[in-house]
């Protein structure tokens, strides 16, 4: 029991040492190991990961029993292995930076945008959920990207300007497999349509199923470049799939479409449970009205 609390004391002893800058120090190595364990997850990094696992024990083994030669060629190995991991890694550093460009961006460009009415989003998604449930009843392959913070101007840019009101009727018009503007995507800024014909930068992923045609892969690189939300319709075989983050959900009905793109698009508003859950939020709320 003394031992146990001398091993206390001397611990509380070492954290009264820690101050404000090594806090930031340990939460920014925190993101940044959580960024990486996402690469690792969403690519095929993970034989890369256990291949340098293995070099470094390799290291740690020939310094402990002192094979000179074998630790000065792992070393060496080492030196060269960055070089290799850069160039294997380029899509993926390519995209992180892409995201940090596009979210720098969108910071001052939230200072110059309006705020969105909740109505306005809540009549395209619904006008979408009515065209999405005839099309993938039809057959009629669509593709349509909801902007969110990341700024879209340039995939705006590479199709026609339209700035016109989401109606069920349009989107079925622009997707029609004969109409001029059914290749590319429609993307919706602010709950109106601001451009159709738009192209998509396509996922560079290589796990990616074999069932998946160039609509999907685009819908995946789109959200793989920004925090938008892609909806999908599968001209082979009707699904309909969404992808936010990366992530793809197939095969969805129109009503767990509308509730994926209320979630992800519409203002969370808190309901009075999550008040009394939560009374730091209703003062807050408090202070924000007096």
């Amino acid at each position: 029991m003394s031992s146990f609390l001398s091993e206390f004391v001397s611990t509380m002893g070492y954290l009264r040492l820690v101050t404000i800058s090594d806090l930031v120090d340990i939460a920014i190595l925190t993101f940044l190991f959580y960024k990486v364990i996402g690469l690792f997850r969403r690519t095929n990094a993970a034989k890369v990961a256990r291949a340098v696992l293995f070099i470094v024990v390799a290291m740690w083994l020939a310094y402990q029993f002192n094979l000179h030669a074998l630790n000065f060629l792992l070393s060496r190995a080492v030196e060269l292995g960055f070089l290799a991991l850069v160039i294997i890694f380029q899509p993926e550093i390519r995209r992180f930076l892409e995201r940090i460009g596009s979210n720098n961006v969108s910071v001052f460009a939230r200072f110059f945008r309006t705020q969105t009415p909740a109505s306005d989003l809540e009549q395209a998604i619904d006008e979408t959920v009515e065209a999405y449930a005839e099309m993938s009843k039809n057959r009629v392959g669509a593709l349509m990207v909801f902007e969110r913070e990341t700024d879209l101007s340039n995939i705006i840019s590479s199709g026609t300007p339209f700035q016109s009101t989401v109606t069920s009727e349009l989107l079925k018009n622009i997707f029609y497999p004969k109409a001029p503007l059914h290749d590319g995507a429609v993307v919706v800024r602010g709950g109106k349509i601001a451009a159709a014909a738009c192209m998509l930068p396509m996922s560079e992923r290589m796990n990616l199923s074999k069932e998946l045609g160039m609509r999907h892969r685009a819908g995946i690189g789109m959200s793989e470049r920004s925090d938008a939300v892609v909806a999908i319709v599968s001209e082979e075989t009707g699904a309909i799939s969404t992808v936010v983050n990366g992530n793809l959900r197939r095969h969805l009905s129109p009503e767990t479409l509308g509730r994926i793109l209320r979630n992800e698009l519409l203002p969370r508003e808190e309901t009075g449970q999550d008040k009394q859950r939560n009374p730091l939020l209703f003062w807050k709320g408090r202070g924000a009205r007096s």
